[in-house]
């Protein structure tokens, strides 16, 4: 029966078409499921949180109730929450409405169980705009007005409910070579940018990074575009390129663009840096609950950012079911009985954390 209940959450779920700023539906339908089960609930714009017990020490269970578009190819309509061969298919199915679903679950199985946490407080938010509005980000929205700080976070995202206790950054960096336009017929009067740009990058390729983070491995550093040039007799007065930068916490974003500027002759600004790593301690009391709540697996790091950069300075373990190398795909689903498994998960790891920081 109680298989059968977060399976038929998740389906209806899957059946709304909440692409990022379309989430109105789904969150009255949420809030309705959770309103109906007796448990009160708060909504600020189209995100949602609602809680068991009124104690100080707060752990938040958050995952998103957004997804991408469609992709080309779908093996099935992609919100039609299609089983087959033991797995639901369809947009959102692994990222992340299953995570939403086992732990939306998790905390109503808890309180028809008449539990409630010793001097602590259980909550669950499910939020707009994750995949890509960033500056409507839910989770942050809440955490700005209604929503209590936690002591403690779990992160509903793909991970195959491995405990993810670190994940990358992103940074993205632009370097503007400067020249100095001429006809190609007399390129001596000019200085060709694309040639300034081209040893800086073989500059950058012999740039390293030493510092390598024991979970997450080294920092890498990619060339993702280049433009320059006007037509194709004109020597370049200008030439850009774009920096892909996965981060770790084993350098800040300020040492990774002064180690980038003190290298290159290019002119260097930062496009974008707020995507930054975030790793928490393997002796944290949230981690050794989700080690108890899964046993048999290890601390692991994480490529792909998530929510998760709005809890700096707040000890988090990213986990739920599904598969991240399916998100975003055609062929996105997620096995039945990991969603099943995922309600049990959370359950444990929310019993053990709390009796861990009593």
């Amino acid at each position: 029966m109680r298989e059968r209940k977060v399976l038929s959450l998740l389906d209806s779920m899957i059946r709304f078409p909440s692409l990022s700023g379309q989430e109105d539906e789904i969150c009255s339908y949420m809030q309705s499921y959770v309103d109906q089960a007796g448990i009160h609930s708060e909504r600020i714009e189209n995100s949602l949180f609602f809680w068991l017990g009124d104690g100080p020490n707060k752990l938040l269970l958050a995952s998103h109730l957004d997804v991408v578009p469609p992709s080309s190819g779908h093996p099935y309509p992609p919100f039609d929450a299609t089983h087959i061969n033991g797995k639901i298919y369809g947009r959102g199915a692994s990222d992340a409405k299953a995570s939403g679903a086992a732990m939306t679950s998790a905390l109503l199985e808890l309180a028809s169980e008449n539990w409630k946490p010793e001097k602590g407080q259980l909550i669950v938010a499910l939020t707009e705009c994750e995949e890509t509005d960033y500056e409507n980000n839910g989770l942050q929205k809440l955490l700005q007005t209604k929503l209590p700080r936690p002591q403690s976070a779990l992160i509903g995202e793909p991970t195959n409910l491995l405990p993810v206790v670190a994940q990358k950054g992103l940074l993205v960096v632009r370097l503007d070579a400067k020249g100095h336009s001429a006809h190609a017929a007399r390129h001596e009067l000019g200085e060709n940018a694309i040639l300034k740009a081209a040893d800086d990058i073989l500059r950058l390729l012999k740039l390293k990074f030493d510092r390598c983070h024991p979970i997450l491995g080294d920092t890498s550093m990619n060339v993702t575009t280049i433009q320059g040039g006007v037509a194709r007799n004109v020597i370049p007065d200008h030439c850009t390129i774009y920096l892909d930068i996965r981060s770790t916490p084993a350098y800040t974003h300020d040492e990774i663009v002064a180690t980038i500027r003190a290298v290159v002759e290019s002119e260097v600004t930062v496009h974008s840096d707020r995507i930054i790593p975030v790793c928490t301690a393997t002796d944290e009391p949230i981690v050794e609950a989700c080690l108890t709540a899964a046993p048999g697996t290890q601390p692991e790091g994480s490529p792909t950012a998530s929510d998760w950069i709005y809890l700096q300075g707040i000890p988090a373990v990213k986990i739920g079911p599904g598969s991240s190398e399916l998100s975003h795909t055609a062929n996105e689903h997620v096995d039945q009985s990991e969603v099943v498994q995922a309600v049990d998960f959370y359950k444990t790891a929310v019993k053990k954390y709390f009796s861990l920081s009593r």
